[in-house]
């Protein structure tokens, strides 16, 4: 699905990696690993097109990036290192909103993916009124009604309780088995059975 043949970034005068590739399957949850500073965000902003400073190829189905990028961003569901809702906004307009970037979703299964992370009753609360791990369970409610084949996600786990680790990774799990691909960092042990990993620093 998405490879990466000789990555080369630099930040400053450091270099974040080099030599890097590797190669994500459909079906498959790649968890990239490193210690504070490696370049994990660095690496997924970069194979999600918002870093232009690195040398390499990344490439799409076996074509190049550069020659693909509508099917790929059209493919593409990108949960950032911070959720990326809008605390002025509710659940429901966030999602009616970043759903609606990508696909005609109806307001019924918004609310039911929000009652699925555990949000029932909060569909029309301002999301500055939500805690850190609230939000974070709005962000991951898109994952529920998104039909994208790659899915990137930044250390999703961070602000979430116990029940909300353990439903993401099934949601992970059940994304792989039906055919899509999950790019993510983080610290957490996953449990997942389609896991690879790739380490950097």
């Amino acid at each position: 699905m998405l490879a990466a043949r000789q990555l080369f970034c630099e930040r400053g005068e450091r270099i974040l990696f080099e030599n890097l590739s590797f190669e994500l399957l459909e079906g498959q949850v790649l968890q990239v690993r490193g210690s504070n500073g490696s370049g994990k965000t660095t690496l997924l902003r970069i194979l999600c097109g918002l870093n232009d400073s690195y040398e390499g190829e990344i490439s799409w189905y076996g074509n190049s990036l550069e020659s693909q990028v509508a099917d790929f961003f059209a493919s593409l569901l990108y949960i950032g290192h911070r959720s990326g809702v809008s605390k002025v906004l509710t659940p429901l307009e966030n999602l009616r909103w970043s759903c609606g970037l990508q696909q005609a979703v109806e307001d019924d299964q918004l609310v039911r993916a929000l009652a699925e992370v555990g949000l029932r009753g909060y569909e029309e609360s301002q999301c500055f009124t939500l805690s850190a791990g609230q939000q974070q369970r709005v962000a991951i409610a898109r994952l529920i009604v998104n039909s994208t084949r790659l899915w990137v996600l930044d250390e999703p786990f961070t602000t979430l309780d116990a029940r909300g680790v353990s439903q993401l990774e099934d949601l992970m799990q059940a994304h792989a088995a039906s055919g899509g691909s999950v790019l993510v960092t983080t610290h957490h042990k996953l449990d997942i059975a389609a896991l690879e990993v790739l380490s950097l620093g």
